[in-house]
C-alpha cells in the first residue's frame, strides 16, 4: 500500500533524504535550550537591550525572504512571532558555507522547526530581529502550511477559514490563525478565575465517575457502551449532579467538578455531544445565595479577563455588573407573548402552542411544553444577564418545592445574549418527595420521552440519610467561553469539535 503524495509533499521527502546524507538529523532527539520567546524579546528589548546579547530560541518558520549572501525570516513559537536575520558568513564563518548555501537555502522550508542563536538588534525599518549566529533543525514538516500573507500593519489576507478545514486540522488552525490561540488561552484563564473564586470559598474540586450505571442528574439523552467483564451496559454521564450531592451527604460542606459530559443530541452552534459542565454544590445554601453568589462570581471573572465589567459580544456591549435583572418564568412569558399561563392545565398548554405555532409532540408532558414556549418565544429576548426563576414542578424533578407555592420550584436560569449559561436549584433533599418525582419520569418514559430520567435507587438511599439544605449550580463553560471571546460557534472554543468521519480523498490508500 502507499500513499498518493502532493508535489510539495514529494519534494519535501527528498530534502529529508538530502538531510541525511549530509548527516543532519532532521529529528534530533537531545534538548534545545531556550532562554527567551518572541513575546518577552518585542516587549522587553528596547528598555533591557544588555539582557538579550545571547539568546536562543525555537520557533516555526513562517515566512522566508532570500537576499542571496543573506536572508531574513520569521518564526513563530508559543507566544508570538519575531523576524530573524540569517548571514552567510556568520552562520558558516569556514571556508565551508554548505549549511547556508545546501542547509539554509535549498533544505529549509516554511514549517520547519528551528532553534536560532543569537543577538537581538533592530533593524534599519525599525523592526525588533534576532540576528542569528547558528541555527539548528529540530523537525522537518513534510506538508506544507497554507500560506497567509501579512502586510507592514500586521493584517493578514489569504486566511484559512473554512470551518471544514479548521475544526479537523486544529493543529493547522493554531499554527496559522493566532487568534484561536488566544481563544484557548482566554478559555484557560476563566476557568482558573472560577476555580480560584471556588477554592478561596471552601469549596472541595472533586472528581465523579464518567461510566454510570444510570444516567442520572439531567433530562438527556445519553450514549451507551457495554462492560465485557460485568456483562452489562454502562452510560457515559449526562450530567454528575447526583455524586456530588451524594458527597454533601457524606459530610462535605462545598464540592465542585468540572466535568466532561456527554449527550447524544444533534450538533448544532450551540452544542457538542461531549461539552465541559461546571457544577458546584454548597450546604445550608438555597438558590437566593447561589444567585448572589453567581452574579458576584461572573462579574469577577470578566473582571480579571479584561479590566471591565462589559464584554463586546457581536454588536452588543453585555455588561456583568452585579446584580443582575430577576424575572419569574410565568413572568416572562406574559410580557412576551400576552397570555398567562401560570394556572394552565396540559391540554390547555397545548392549545397555547397551537396558538403560537410551536410543535409539540404527543409524548410531552406539562413540564416540557412550558420550557417549548419559554424557547420559542422569550430566551433569546434576554440579552444583559438575567435570572428567570420559579419554575413550574414538573420542569424540574430534582428541586425542591418553593417555600410560597407547591406548584413551583426554587429554580433559576442565567439567560445572557440569549442563550442559557446556568441551571441552578434549591436542591431537593426530600427522599419521599424525590421518589415520587422520579417516578413521574418513569411515566414520561412510557409515554415516550427518551430523555425522561431513570430511577436512582441508591441516589435515593443517599437522601434516606439525610442530605442538608444545598443549593447546587451547573454553568455550560463551552457556552461561557463562548460569550466571553465573541464566538458564535461553541467548535471555536473547542480543540477538537465532534465531526463527521473524514473522506480522506488527498491520501487515498491505493
Amino acid at each position: 500500500m502507499s500513499i498518493q503524495l502532493s508535489e510539495q509533499e514529494v519534494l519535501r521527502r527528498q530534502k529529508l533524504e538530502e538531510l541525511n546524507k549530509l548527516g543532519i538529523n532532521a529529528y534530533p532527539a537531545e534538548e534545545f535550550k531556550v532562554n527567551a520567546s518572541a513575546e518577552d524579546i518585542k516587549e522587553n528589548y528596547e528598555r533591557d537591550k544588555i539582557n538579550y546579547k545571547n539568546i536562543s530560541l525555537a520557533g516555526r518558520v513562517m515566512s522566508i525572504r532570500d537576499m542571496g549572501k543573506a536572508a531574513f525570516a520569521v518564526i513563530q513559537d508559543a507566544t508570538s512571532r519575531i523576524q530573524i536575520y540569517v548571514r552567510k558568513d556568520d552562520i558558516a564563518p569556514n571556508e565551508d558555507k554548505s549549511l547556508y548555501d545546501v542547509v539554509w537555502k535549498k533544505l529549509i522550508d516554511i514549517g520547519d522547526i528551528i532553534g536560532v542563536q543569537g543577538f537581538v538588534f533592530t533593524t534599519k525599518t525599525g523592526e525588533i530581529s534576532i540576528h542569528v549566529t547558528n541555527f539548528k533543525l529540530l523537525s522537518k514538516a513534510l506538508k506544507p502550511l497554507p500560506i497567509v500573507k501579512t502586510d507592514e500593519d500586521g493584517n493578514s489576507y489569504d486566511e484559512v477559514s473554512d470551518p471544514e478545514f479548521r475544526f479537523r486540522q486544529r493543529y493547522v488552525d493554531l499554527i496559522i490563525n493566532p487568534h484561536v490561540r488566544d481563544t484557548f488561552r482566554k478559555r484557560t484563564r476563566i476557568f482558573n478565575s472560577i476555580r480560584e473564586i471556588l477554592n478561596d470559598n471552601g469549596l472541595l474540586e472533586v472528581e465523579t465517575p464518567i461510566l454510570q450505571s444510570i444516567p442520572g442528574g439531567a433530562t438527556a439523552r445519553p450514549f451507551i457502551t457495554h462492560h465485557n467483564a460485568l456483562n452489562m451496559p454502562l452510560y457515559l454521564r449526562i450530567a454528575n449532579e447526583l455524586y456530588l450531592k451524594r458527597l454533601i451527604v457524606g459530610g462535605f460542606d462545598g464540592v465542585y467538578e468540572f466535568a466532561k459530559d456527554f449527550r447524544n443530541e444533534g450538533m448544532d452552534r450551540t452544542h457538542n455531544p461531549e461539552f465541559t459542565m461546571l457544577e458546584f454544590y454548597v450546604a445550608y445554601k438555597d438558590y437566593n445565595w447561589m444567585m448572589n453568589f453567581t452574579e458576584r462570581m461572573l462579574e469577577k471573572v470578566v473582571t480579571d479577563l479584561y479590566s471591565t465589567t462589559e464584554v463586546t459580544v457581536g454588536d452588543k456591549t453585555i455588561d456583568f455588573k452585579a446584580p443582575f435583572k430577576r424575572v419569574t418564568i410565568y413572568q416572562a412569558i406574559k410580557e412576551h407573548t400576552g397570555i398567562d399561563i401560570s394556572n394552565m392545565d396540559e391540554a390547555q398548554l397545548r392549545d397555547v402552542c397551537k396558538q403560537l405555532n410551536i410543535h409539540a409532540e404527543a409524548s410531552m408532558g406539562k413540564g416540557k411544553l412550558i420550557d417549548e414556549i419559554f424557547s420559542a418565544k422569550c430566551e433569546g429576548l434576554y440579552i444583559q444577564p438575567t435570572f428567570i426563576t420559579d419554575y413550574p414542578v414538573e420542569m424540574s424533578p430534582l428541586t425542591k418545592k418553593h417555600r410560597n407555592n407547591a406548584d413551583l420550584v426554587e429554580r433559576f436560569e442565567l439567560m445572557i445574549n440569549g442563550k442559557e449559561i446556568a441551571n441552578a436549584y434549591s436542591e431537593l433533599n426530600d427522599p419521599l418527595d424525590q421518589r415520587e418525582r422520579f417516578e413521574e419520569q418513569v411515566k414520561l418514559q412510557e409515554r415516550g420521552d427518551d430523555e425522561a430520567m431513570f430511577i436512582d435507587h441508591d441516589f435515593l438511599r443517599a437522601l434516606e440519610y439525610g442530605m442538608p439544605p444545598t443549593a447546587g449550580i451547573g454553568i455550560g463553560m463551552d457556552r461561557l467561553t463562548m460569550l466571553l471571546t465573541n464566538n458564535v460557534s461553541i467548535q471555536e472554543v473547542l480543540f477538537f469539535p465532534q465531526m463527521k468521519p473524514e473522506a480522506l480523498n488527498s491520501a487515498k490508500e491505493a
